[in-house]
């Protein structure tokens, strides 16, 4: 730091406040301190409580922010000759948000913080210079925080684009050779040497299972791409809900029985019936299910419920709730558990499995049954009080349909 003693304070203050009077000017020349900093000094520190207000009288400065691990520091903004530097860490009395580093030789004027307070208490028009000043700032800096999203988003969009049509590649290339697998296993299956021998027989039986699993998850890899092109459209018939409920329930009477997993069916006498896609409706209920299964141990118990409900803007429709005795979600999760590929937990530890607990899986379940419902007008959300494998506390999800879906 070098000392630089020809300098007019009085000038340098007019131009960074230009609604002080002469005589406040003065006094805040007389508490001023000019002080000169090499490039590359670190004037502010992000994140250190410092006790020092800076105007610049020459050169040029960057505000930078640490944004996080990964992208490391960006910078904000440059400042120059009149801009004022730390005067909201003074008067919030907290720690720098940002780091100044200069860019050239730098002259400041530096003003300690028990004088830079004194002022503001006894100049109403620096005050309000300063809040000026401050209000700026956060405008400009919104318009690049605006930018920076707007870009950002962009390209969001086109990395979900290209995942989708890969996806959509890779479930057609799968469905070919699955289809043949099927039919080779089949015509094998028939052979009189493989009825013949057990060993084989099951055999051939496993590998039809892994065939039909596979062909399960390539069909919803296939919903998935369809909700998000917009390309799922309904095709609105009479669905007696109730039935469609107890069909789907049934569908896991096996599984949940292998896991001691007790599924309870209680529908309300006045259940409508809506009008809807039956098959997207029982896709939706069938995920709904096999996610309660998954994150409920074994020897646990979900009980699906549905009623008449009045929804928004006095709708009439129908309510299909599904609750488990399982681990629970924290509620950071209720949102993003909705979303394609989101995965709660560690996906590196989850086992293998449909239904099994805590079963791992493509993570396209839950998308499905928001698509579905917003296909027909409706919502789906979920309600838990935190993930917790001790106690169990459960979570309950909540698909709500119109009778009559939108036009």
């Amino acid at each position: 730091m070098n000392e630089t003693k020809s300098f007019d304070k009085v000038s340098l203050l007019r131009l960074a406040f230009n609604d002080l009077a002469d005589d406040e000017l003065q006094e805040m020349a007389d508490l001023t301190e000019i002080c000169t900093y090499p490039p590359g000094h670190v004037l502010c520190r992000e994140g250190a409580y410092e006790d020092i207000f800076y105007i610049i009288a020459d050169g040029s400065a960057s505000i930078s922010k640490n944004i996080s691990e990964q992208e490391g520091e960006r910078i904000l903004r440059n400042v120059v000759r009149g801009d004022l530097i730390g005067e909201m860490a003074l008067i919030q009395n907290v720690a720098r948000s940002a780091t100044v580093r200069t860019l050239t030789d730098l002259t400041v004027l530096e003003m300690e913080k028990k004088d830079f307070e004194a002022m503001l208490s006894r100049s109403p028009s620096m005050a309000i210079n300063i809040i000026r000043t401050t209000l700026n700032r956060m405008r400009e800096n919104d318009q690049i925080a605006i930018q920076v999203l707007q870009t950002t988003n962009k390209v969001l969009r086109q990395l979900d684009r290209n995942k989708l049509e890969f996806i959509q590649v890779a479930a057609h290339e799968l469905r070919t050779p699955l289809t043949v697998l099927k039919g080779y296993v089949s015509v094998l299956g028939s052979s009189p040497d493989i009825k013949a021998n057990a060993a084989l027989g099951e055999v051939m039986s496993g590998i039809l299972k892994g065939a039909d699993r596979m062909h399960e998850v390539v069909n919803t890899m296939l919903d998935v791409t369809r909700i998000d092109n917009e390309a799922l459209k309904i095709a609105a018939v009479p669905v007696p809900l109730k039935r469609v409920i107890a069909d789907v329930v049934h569908d896991f009477s096996k599984t949940a029985a292998e896991r001691q997993i007790e599924i309870v069916l209680e529908q309300d006498a006045a259940t409508p019936n809506i009008n809807g896609d039956p098959t997207l409706i029982q896709k939706a209920l069938h995920h709904l299910i096999v996610n309660a299964i998954k994150y409920t141990p074994d020897g646990g118990k979900v009980t699906l419920r549905s009623r008449p409900i009045t929804m928004d803007k006095n709708t009439p429709g129908v309510e299909v709730s599904v609750k488990d005795t399982g681990i629970g979600m924290d509620a950071e999760h209720h949102d993003l558990v909705f979303e394609k590929f989101y995965q709660v937990g560690v996906v590196a530890i989850h086992s293998s499995g449909k239904t099994t607990f805590k079963g791992g899986g493509p993570g396209l379940g839950l998308a499905i049954v928001r698509g579905v419902a917003r296909a027909h007008g409706g919502k789906v959300w979920v309600e838990s009080s935190g993930h917790d494998e001790v106690n169990f506390p459960g979570s309950t999800f909540y698909l709500q349909l119109p009778i009559d879906p939108p036009s």
